[in-house]
């Protein structure tokens, strides 16, 4: 069988590593580019910091800041408007994963005009071309959609997230640059950090994990179990521990795909904009739970990557409840709600959260197949 592994060609990592930005544009001849953000980073001078550098060279750009959490299909197409009406070649990404998703779908769709409805690219849409070309600037250390091939966009008339898994839209270049996350609020950094690791948890049982993803992944959670606590403080070495992990992760999953974790939270930010990582943080150990029996030994390695003593050497089960309470600790120790109700999730609304799981591309990922009733009683065990 076959292992399809893509990545971008070129990344650089390491505080102030923004620097190199103009060197690539002007190497790589490019004349104009769009620079896809959000409001609060350009008012926060986050996206300046980019902005500044081209500035500096005399290199033309706009911006299009108008981006939201969950981006909206809207998003998308004025996006796609505002790169046309400036005549741009480049698109640069700077943000999390709302900009860098928008970005990418932005790129798409100006390279292959017949997905303008933006709805046809949920999946695997057959695109023809590559995208515009993306320079990737990650501010949260968490969606790793700088290195991934995949993309998630909210269909606010229909109330639900659909997911996009395209090779042609990964950035031709990411610069993860711990400086540009260093001013996100701590509850960002703590929800972005959650699903850096449910990213690694969910790729290493996925049931298209193979050896080299593995390696990946369990890196990626020795990392992050190791780190995430005091990034969220503001530790600097520790949110430089991270900006790699959260990459690595994406180098993994973007490839071998997630699981229920995600099938789960994608109806909870479309029903209820709950932030991505919060939903992740809430749904990940309970998930964890519910797949234990149908991981093998993973979750024991995953014990032992957060230090239980004797993971290795520790009946089967008993490694896969320390694995499992190891995660829910970390969640707690951070302060992310434990509960659905927490994001506005209500009893009424059980049955359409579980059926759109059911349907979520993720699912089909889950090491464990689940229900649509399956999927429900997790869904009211959380509220």
């Amino acid at each position: 069988m076959a292992q399809r592994m893509i990545w971008n060609q070129t990344a650089y990592f390491g505080a102030g590593s923004i620097t190199v930005i103009p060197e690539e544009l002007a190497r790589r001849g490019f004349t104009k580019a769009l620079v896809v953000s959000d409001k609060v980073l350009v008012e926060t001078g986050v996206t300046g910091r980019v902005t500044a550098l081209l500035d500096g060279v005399g290199f033309p750009y706009e911006v299009y800041s108008d981006v939201l959490p969950n981006p909206p299909i809207e998003n998308v197409q004025a996006g796609v408007a505002a790169f046309e009406a400036a005549g741009a070649d480049v698109l640069i990404a700077v943000g999390g994963g709302s900009p860098q998703d928008t970005c990418k779908a932005v790129g798409i769709i100006v390279a292959n005009p017949e997905f303008a409805d933006v709805r046809s690219l949920e999946g695997g849409a057959a695109t023809k071309n590559p995208s515009v070309p993306i320079i990737a600037v990650p501010t949260t250390a968490g969606t790793a959609s700088e290195t991934t091939i995949n993309y998630v966009i909210t269909d606010v008339e229909r109330q639900r997230k659909f997911v996009c898994f395209d090779p042609h839209d990964i950035p031709v270049m990411a610069v993860v640059d711990p400086e540009m996350m260093s001013s996100a609020p701590r509850a960002l950094k703590v929800a972005t950090g959650l699903d850096a690791l449910t990213h690694a948890i969910e790729g290493y049982t996925t049931a298209g994990a193979w050896e080299l993803s593995d390696l990946f992944h369990l890196k990626a959670i020795q990392v992050i179990a190791a780190s995430l606590r005091d990034a969220a403080d503001g530790d600097p070495a520790a949110a430089e521990h991270m900006a790699l992990a959260q990459y690595v992760a994406g180098m993994g999953y973007s490839n071998v795909g997630l699981g229920l974790v995600h099938a789960m939270a994608h109806p909870l930010g479309a029903f209820y904009s709950a932030p991505h990582g919060v939903a992740n943080g809430i749904l990940l150990a309970p998930v964890m739970a519910f797949n234990a029996a149908s991981t093998g030994e993973k979750l024991r390695d995953v014990a032992a990557a957060f230090g239980v003593e004797g993971a290795h050497t520790m009946p089967l089960e008993e490694a896969r409840a320390a694995a499992v309470e190891a995660v829910a600790a970390l969640t707690r120790d951070l302060g992310n709600p434990t509960s659905i109700t927490a994001v506005g999730a209500t009893e009424a609304d059980v049955p359409a959260l579980a059926k759109a799981a059911f349907e979520d591309v993720c699912a089909g990922g889950n090491p464990r197949p689940a229900s649509v009733a399956e999927i429900e009683e997790l869904f009211r065990s959380l509220l």
